[in-house]
């Protein structure tokens, strides 16, 4: 290992800072001295003694509380090691090792927030792993103790549990591709119209087959419009949005997928006419497995994430809006794309 802009560090064995300022201040003090009595040629012995000692003194009570921070530090991260970022070290001085302190303290909290989001997905993947598994698993043991024939419905069943395990499954390796950074988009001009309506064929048949027959409306102005974007990661977007409104809209009821281009931009807007998302909930519902009062829909909770940061990729952002009048319930999420 070869080390950039190390100059000689003769004090490097020494183990204290204290010890260390004290013995810069010795040499200092014996260099002046010997400049001092080699121009003048005498000084007094006690003199000189008297006011090195006070310096030493001086130095080591004010280096205490110049080196406490550090000492903080230390313990704060061999606390770490252990899975402890609760210590925190006092940032009061405004020169470098106040600065390290409060960057020291700042990595803290990041690592502390990372932990805590670890230990949360690692539990909400559990638990969201466990409910597909817990349902085919039943409908496979019914049918292995002869409590249900395979026919169609029961098949269905394990289908729709096996369709929601993989799923997760695929949304969980999106996920880590694009915390890993792996996620490259592939810039080309995509036809918003031709976008949107295999987006729409594709949910067509999910409902079909949910049983929800759920109206599909289409609207594209211009009807050529494009947009220069990762098609395969926008229809997924889009898909994400369509699928969450299906799920959360009323049985035979209607989904509207708008687009529209200007100087501005490009904006496509999902619409529902279910319940809607409280207000307090719009920003929450982009975090991972944030699903609110509506759990236990047959959703993931990755969807919208995922779509968050496929639009943020894109230089985007992705928004839930109010209902246009007279709606009075339903949602909007609009994608805005530059």
């Amino acid at each position: 290992m070869t080390w950039l802009g190390a100059p000689p560090r003769p004090l490097d064995p020494v183990r204290s800072i204290k010890v260390k300022l004290g013995a810069v201040l010795v040499l200092s003090w014996a260099t002046a001295f010997a400049v001092f009595w080699w121009n003048i040629g005498w000084l007094p012995p006690t003199t000189t003694a008297t006011a090195l000692l006070l310096a030493l003194l001086t130095t080591q009570v004010f280096a205490h509380g110049m080196t406490r921070p550090l000492r903080e530090m230390t313990a704060a991260a061999r606390a770490m090691a252990r899975g402890d970022y609760t210590l925190r070290v006092r940032a009061t001085a405004r020169d470098e090792v106040g600065q390290l302190a409060e960057a020291f303290n700042q990595m803290a909290a990041d690592l502390a927030a990372s932990d805590q989001q670890r230990r949360d997905l690692i539990a909400n993947v559990s638990h969201e792993l466990r409910t597909p598994i817990s349902g085919l698993r039943a409908v496979l043991e019914n049918v292995v103790d002869g409590v249900e024939q395979p026919d169609a419905a029961t098949m269905r069943t394990a289908l729709a549990q096996t369709e929601r395990l993989g799923r997760l499954v695929t949304e969980l390796l999106d996920l880590s591709r694009i915390d890993a950074g792996a996620l490259v988009l592939e810039r080309d001009e995509v036809g918003l119209g031709p976008l949107l309506a295999d987006v729409v064929a594709e949910a067509e048949v999910a409902s079909a087959a949910q049983r929800r027959d759920v109206r599909f409306t289409v609207d594209v102005r211009p009807p050529d419009a494009t947009v220069v974007a990762d098609g395969e990661r926008l229809h997924q977007v889009v898909v994400n949005l369509v699928d969450n409104a299906v799920r959360h809209g009323p049985r035979g009821g209607e989904v509207r997928v708008l687009a529209r281009t200007g100087p501005d931009g490009t904006t496509i807007e999902v619409r529902d006419e279910g319940p809607g998302i409280p207000r307090e909930d719009r920003d929450r519902i982009f975090d991972r497995f944030a699903r609110g009062e509506r759990a236990g829909d047959g959703g993931t909770g990755l969807g919208l994430a995922i779509a968050r940061w496929v639009v943020d990729l894109h230089g985007g952002a992705i928004t839930v809006v109010d209902p246009e009048p007279p709606a009075a319930t339903g949602s909007r999420i609009r994608v805005t794309l530059p």
